[in-house]
């Protein structure tokens, strides 16, 4: 087990979450790992996905108001912050997003994100 500063190896793997959040009407899912550095996670994002449909009632909130920081697998995916502006992101992509947006899946394959900041309460039930 790791001391929490990093003198240990740590291996984990996704495909084993401690814990998978599913979206509403079956849109996907975040994959969750613990580590002694806090909650990594992979979300998969279906063709159709939009926060303010499918993640909006779990959160409770008008916005995602967790900040972001990924990476994009594979898939496209828009984000449109509070203030009207917007990017698409897509496989390669690095992501630094922060509270206050709305986001959906472009075109008809899944989004794959990996998320260092935001996935500890992502989608989480209160």
């Amino acid at each position: 087990m790791a001391d929490g500063q990093g003198r240990n190896l740590i291996v984990r793997s996704l495909d084993t979450p401690d814990e998978t959040r599913p979206f509403e009407a079956e849109s996907g899912r975040m994959d969750l790992v613990e580590t002694p550095f806090g909650a990594f996670g992979r979300a998969v994002f279906e063709p159709g996905w939009r926060w303010s449909t499918h993640v909006r009632p779990i959160a409770g909130t008008d916005t995602c108001q967790a900040m972001h920081v990924g990476y994009c697998v594979s898939g496209r995916m828009r984000i449109r912050m509070d203030d009207g502006s917007e990017s698409d992101l897509g496989p390669g992509d690095y992501l630094f997003c922060p509270p206050g947006h709305d986001a959906w899946v472009v075109g008809d394959e899944a989004c794959v994100m990996l998320d260092w900041a935001g996935a500890a309460h992502y989608a989480q039930r209160g």
